[in-house]
């Protein structure tokens, strides 16, 4: 997650730091598989809850609602700051770095090997 987050960068020239980021990225990662795994057991319990709404599955919905959590904006001053000080990555990272560590973010969305939002299968981090 370290070089993971180490190559974002933020602003022109200014790059995540991914020691700083680390404890909450890797809560990012875990939060959001365990998540994702409660969500596909209750669909077990109830699969007439596994509905598509507005053409959408509930596993894109599920990865939907994560990105719709981390909307923000901050101009490029706030962003070098918050760079050098925030435990907690940019907002646009938090949104995809957690999910394209997912191969069921892969699925939901049919990426395939080489999209942007599917790392390879040497980069791609587990936790737990």
């Amino acid at each position: 997650l370290v070089a993971q987050f180490d190559g974002y960068e933020s602003v022109p020239g200014v790059f995540v730091k991914g020691k700083l980021t680390l404890g909450e990225n890797i809560g990012d990662l875990g939060g959001l598989t365990v998540a994702y795994d409660a969500l596909q057991m209750a669909l077990k319990e109830d699969p007439k809850a596994n509905v598509e709404v507005d053409g959408h599955s509930q596993d894109q919905r599920f990865f939907m609602n994560w990105a719709t959590v981390w909307r923000r904006n901050f101009t490029d001053g706030e962003l070098r700051v918050r760079l050098n000080t925030d435990p907690h990555a940019p907002a646009n990272f938090r949104a995809n770095g957690a999910p394209s560590n997912m191969p069921s973010y892969a699925a939901a969305f049919q990426c395939k090997a080489g999209d942007a939002m599917v790392r390879a299968d040497d980069k791609r981090v587990v936790i737990w």
